[in-house]
C-alpha cells in the first residue's frame, strides 16, 4: 500500500498533500486557496482529542448540516429585539415582523429566479417541502433510484402513482430511461435531486427539464445539495418546483422553502388545518386562504425565514464562478489524494458531469463508522458515515454498506482537506493509534462534552 507524509495539519504553506512539499507563504494564489469563502460561526471552535490536546475543528460534513454564516447569525441578532406576531399584530414590533417575513419571501424567490407568478411556501425544510408538493401532484410521479428519501419516500406513499426509473451507467442512458418511462404512461410530475448527496454529481437538469416538458408533466427538483453550491434560476431553466433547507445554506435555524407554480398548490387541501391558513370559519365549515397562507398554518418560523434571506443574500453577493472554483480545488486534491492512497471512491458517472464538494468513500480493511469516529477522536476532522438517507444508491453503488462522507463548503480550506488525508494516511499505514469498540466508537472516549449539554459533562461512555 502506498504511503504517504502526513501533512501538517494547519501548516498554510503545506501546498501538495500526497508529497508533503510545501509552497512559497507569499503566493498569492495559494492563499486565496486556502481563505475561506466567507466567514462562518464557530470556524475557530477548538475541539477536544481522545490522544490529549485539542486542534481546530474541521467541519467536513457540510452536506450534512452547515454552519451559521456569521452575517446571517448577525441579521438574526438584529432581528431578534423586533421578534412578534406577524399579519395581524397592531404593535411596531408586529409591522417589523411581518415586514422582514414578506421581505424574506421575495428575497428568496429572487435568489432562486422564481417567476413573479410562483408561490414561495415557508416550510421547516427539503423533506417537508417535498411532502407538501406530493399532496397536491394531481397524478402519476415519476422518480429516480438515486434520489435521497426525501425525494423518494413521499412519492412511494402515493402507492400506484409513483414510478421509479432506475439510473443507466451513462447519463444518456439514463435520460433515455426517463424519456422512456414518460412516454410509457402519463406523467404529472418528474421529480428529480438537483446533486447527489453521496456521489456530488449534478443532474443534468436543462435536458430532464426538456424531456419531462415534452411529455406534458412538471418537473420538481430537489435542491437541497444543489442550491448551497451552485445557483439555480427557476425562470431561465423551466424547473417548475424547487425544495431546498436553510440548514444546508448556512441558515441553520429551521426554516425550508418549496417554490413554485401555485395553482397545484392553491387546489390542494391545507397541509395543516388551524389558524391563519383560512378566510373564515364557522363551526361547519371553513373557507381556506390560497397559497402562500393556505399551507402555513399557525405562527411561521419568522426568524428562520430571515436568517434563510440572509444567507441568499450573502451568497448571492459572490461570484459563481469563485464559489464552483474554491470546491472544485479542493475536490480534486482530496480526490487526487485517496486515488494515490488507493482508497475507493462512489461514483456514478464517474466524469461525466460536474459535481459539488463531496466526496464519498471507503478504507479498505476498516468499517466505516470506525473511520469517521477515528478521524474525529484523533485528528478532529468532522464527516459523516452511514448510508445517507440514500439507501438504493448505497445498495447500487457499495452493495448497501456504509460508507464515509467527506463534504466542502464556503469555510473549507486547504489545511481541512489536508488534514483530512493526512489522518486517512495514518490510517492505512498504521492503523488508530486508540482503541475503538465494536460500533466503532473510541473506548474510553475522556473528551468532555460543554457542561451545558449534560449534567456531568462527561464525554461518552463505552457500549
Amino acid at each position: 500500500m502506498p504511503s504517504i507524509d502526513n501533512p501538517s495539519t494547519d501548516d498554510p504553506s503545506t501546498d501538495n498533500p500526497t508529497t508533503g512539499r510545501t509552497g512559497s507563504r507569499t503566493d498569492p494564489r495559494s492563499a486565496a486557496r486556502r481563505r475561506p469563502l466567507a466567514a462562518l460561526v464557530g470556524a475557530d471552535e477548538q475541539v477536544p482529542l481522545v490522544t490529549g490536546g485539542a486542534v481546530r475543528y474541521a467541519n467536513l460534513d457540510i452536506a450534512a448540516s452547515a454552519p451559521a454564516l456569521q452575517s446571517v447569525a448577525d441579521r438574526v441578532a438584529e432581528f431578534l429585539p423586533y421578534y412578534s406576531s406577524v399579519h395581524r399584530g397592531a404593535g411596531y414590533a408586529s409591522a417589523v415582523s411581518t415586514a422582514a417575513y414578506e421581505t424574506a419571501r421575495r428575497t428568496i424567490g429572487a435568489f432562486v429566479g422564481a417567476r413573479d407568478d410562483d408561490v414561495v411556501q415557508i416550510v421547516r425544510n427539503t423533506t417537508d417541502a417535498l411532502n407538501l408538493l406530493a399532496t397536491a401532484v394531481p397524478g402519476d410521479v415519476v422518480h429516480l433510484d438515486v434520489e435521497h428519501h426525501a425525494n423518494l419516500l413521499p412519492w412511494q406513499r402515493l402507492g400506484g402513482r409513483a414510478r421509479a426509473v432506475t439510473a443507466r451507467e451513462s447519463v444518456a442512458g439514463t435520460l433515455a430511461a426517463v424519456e422512456a418511462e414518460l412516454h410509457r404512461a402519463p406523467t404529472a410530475l418528474l421529480a428529480v435531486t438537483g446533486a447527489s448527496n453521496v456521489t456530488g454529481e449534478i443532474l443534468p437538469l436543462a435536458d430532464l427539464v426538456e424531456i419531462a416538458h415534452r411529455h406534458g408533466a412538471r418537473i420538481a427538483v430537489d435542491g437541497a445539495q444543489l442550491v448551497p453550491h451552485h445557483r439555480v434560476h427557476l425562470e431561465r431553466l423551466g424547473i417548475d418546483y424547487l425544495a431546498f433547507s436553510g440548514h444546508k445554506l448556512y441558515a441553520p435555524y429551521g426554516a425550508g422553502v418549496l417554490v413554485g407554480r401555485r395553482d397545484w398548490l392553491d387546489a390542494a387541501p391545507p397541509y395543516l388545518a388551524g389558524g391563519g391558513a383560512v378566510r373564515a370559519v364557522t363551526l361547519g365549515a371553513t373557507s381556506w386562504a390560497d397559497t402562500p397562507a393556505r399551507h402555513e398554518a399557525g405562527t411561521p418560523n419568522v426568524v428562520g425565514a430571515v436568517a434563510l434571506a440572509a444567507a441568499c443574500e450573502a451568497i448571492a453577493a459572490l461570484p459563481d464562478s469563485e464559489l464552483r472554483i474554491h470546491e472544485e480545488r479542493l475536490r480534486d486534491r482530496l480526490l487526487c489524494a485517496l486515488g494515490f492512497l488507493e482508497v475507493p471512491t462512489l461514483q456514478l458517472w464517474r466524469g461525466e458531469v460536474e459535481a459539488i464538494g463531496v466526496v464519498t468513500f471507503t478504507v479498505p480493511g476498516h468499517t466505516a463508522e470506525l473511520v469517521a469516529q477515528y478521524l474525529s477522536a484523533e485528528h478532529g476532522v468532522g464527516v459523516r458515515d452511514g448510508r445517507f438517507c440514500a439507501h438504493p444508491l448505497l445498495a447500487r453503488l457499495n452493495g448497501g454498506r456504509t460508507a464515509v462522507r467527506a463534504s466542502l463548503g464556503l469555510g473549507s480550506t486547504t489545511a481541512d482537506v489536508d488534514r483530512l488525508i493526512g489522518g486517512i494516511a495514518q490510517l492505512v499505514a498504521d492503523g488508530p493509534a486508540w482503541t475503538y469498540d465494536a460500533d466503532g466508537r473510541p473506548c474510553p472516549d475522556p473528551r468532555p462534552l460543554p457542561a451545558w449539554v449534560t449534567e456531568t459533562g462527561a464525554g461518552a461512555a463505552c457500549a
